[in-house]
């Protein structure tokens, strides 16, 4: 940190102070710690400093961009979305479009999850017994219940827990592609589960 110079009233006052003042040891000589200036009329008047100019400004230039938005986690479609088709490609295309009609159906309205888990892992396994291929399982869009509050809370539990359900063992090894169902067989509160050939 670079310390201010004095100001020559400020030098006076303290030569007026140091002359005024005894000395503890008088045999030592001391140096004024600051040193004389020179007076006003030998010193050189100072130049303006000219600062250079910008080479262009253009209006908004130097405002900060947006702040990007972060998905932290993303919506339930475009997870599944993203998944890799694992199926035939064209029987895919065709169940999406709601042309393929599933063999059975399961309903989880209404049900919690500690009854609705046991329901899906034995309505799954036993589809896969009987040799089904498309199952179409109902769980509902949810409700708007659910009171706003610092960690967001996901409308329809239901809708939320079978992909996971459905991705995790003894299910996993019966599943081969989840995805939502379409308008015709329920819309985003359905979904198509594709299950393996039975070995």
């Amino acid at each position: 940190m670079s310390r201010r110079k004095l100001t020559e009233d400020e030098i006076d006052l303290w030569k007026k102070v140091a002359s005024q003042t005894e000395r503890l040891s008088p045999a030592s000589k001391s140096v004024s710690p600051y040193p004389a200036q020179p007076s006003a009329k030998t010193s050189k008047p100072r130049e303006p400093q000219v600062s250079p100019l910008p080479d262009q400004f253009e209006i908004g230039s130097r405002a900060r961009s947006k702040p990007v938005k972060h998905d932290l986690k993303p919506s339930l479609a475009r997870s599944l979305a993203s998944e890799p088709v694992q199926m035939d490609g064209k029987a895919f295309r065709r169940m999406k479009r709601g042309k393929l009609r599933p063999e059975g159906k399961l309903d989880l309205h209404g049900m919690r999850i500690d009854a609705a888990h046991p329901a899906l892992t034995r309505f799954i396994l036993s589809s896969q017994g009987a040799g089904k291929r498309l199952v179409l399982v109902i769980t509902g869009k949810g409700k708007d219940r659910d009171e706003p509050g610092p960690m967001p809370v996901p409308r329809g539990v239901l809708r939320h827990k079978v992909p996971q359900w459905l991705s995790l063992p003894p299910l996993a090894q019966a599943v081969l592609q989840v995805t939502p169902a379409h308008v015709s067989h329920g819309g985003s509160g359905a979904y198509y589960v594709y299950l393996r050939r039975n070995r």
